[in-house]
């Protein structure tokens, strides 16, 4: 399978789990999908609460549901649609800084290199990052002298 149909297809599972988001508040839905190395998907959504602190977002979601699975080490890519419900025109959605920490998490755990694919719900605009374009000079597991990697 060629890589853009891998993309379309981890954007395509983001984009369902968007549909579930649970965003009374803010009214502002996100989708997260995360394929692991056999090529499956584990996806999550924003879970948001009256306390608003307390809300999920749909990246931490999803991967707190591999770790669930002890799968972290096969997290592969991620994907991240959102944008405000019943809105006309799409945004192109980036992580927050919290998930963006719990993604260099995931990869330095992982010991590779994560693609990071942010997207309108169409696909019509697609970044493709890494997490060290999302969080540059992040501190993590490796600086701790945890995981497969340690940093030089």
């Amino acid at each position: 399978m060629r890589d853009e149909q891998r993309v379309r297809q981890l954007i395509a599972a983001a984009c369902e789990a968007m549909a579930n988001a649970h965003a009374p508040y803010s009214r502002f839905a996100v989708g997260a999908a995360v394929r692991l190395t056999d090529g499956s998907f584990v996806v999550g959504c924003n879970f948001e609460n009256a306390s608003y602190g307390l809300s999920l977002c749909a990246e931490t979601v999803a991967l707190a549901a591999v770790n669930a699975r002890g799968r972290l080490a096969d997290v592969e890519a991620v994907a991240v649609v959102g944008g405000a419900i019943d809105a006309e025109e799409q945004a192109l959605v980036t992580p927050c800084g919290r998930c963006r920490q719990i993604m260099n998490e995931a990869e330095q755990m992982a010991g590779r290199t994560l693609s990071i694919y942010c997207s309108t719900p169409s696909g019509d605009r697609i970044l493709d990052l890494r997490v060290a374009d999302l969080l540059p000079y992040a501190f993590g597991p490796a600086d701790l002298g945890i995981g497969p990697t340690t940093k030089s």
